[in-house]
């Protein structure tokens, strides 16, 4: 494991899924699940969100429609609410999810706008 990705994957996960719970995933890993906690932070959120080629934003929309399309609600959910963090509006989170319903298929697009007010609706709480 190379450190310095490791550490620039922690600092961009807990900027955009949120400290509290990319700190909960450390602490709740056991020895099963704790190398994929690593792999994700150095590969994931490290080498490939730490590239300065696209922005956040922008990989924030990419995910959205990804997860969508792979129908993969538990991610989709905390990808939500950080695209939030990374400048997203609820509109443009509202069209991300109306382009998928054509590509994807409506189902998929009612699952994301479910998915999505039920976030909103965490987010709104907190306030």
């Amino acid at each position: 494991m190379d450190k310095a990705t490791f550490e620039r994957g922690l600092e961009i996960r807990k900027a955009v899924l949120g400290a509290e719970f990319v700190e909960n995933s450390f602490k709740t890993a056991d020895d099963f699940n704790r190398p994929m906690q690593e792999l994700a932070t150095e590969y994931c959120w490290g080498y490939v969100w730490g590239r300065d080629e696209l922005p956040r934003k922008t990989r924030s929309i990419i995910n959205l429609a990804m997860i969508s399309a792979l129908n993969r609600p538990h991610e989709l959910k905390m990808h939500i609410a950080g695209a939030l963090r990374n400048g997203l509006t609820r509109e443009e989170i509202r069209e991300i999810f109306l382009q998928v319903a054509i590509y994807c298929g409506v189902p998929a697009g009612v699952d994301c706008f479910r998915i999505a007010r039920e976030v909103f609706a965490e987010i709104d709480k907190q306030k």
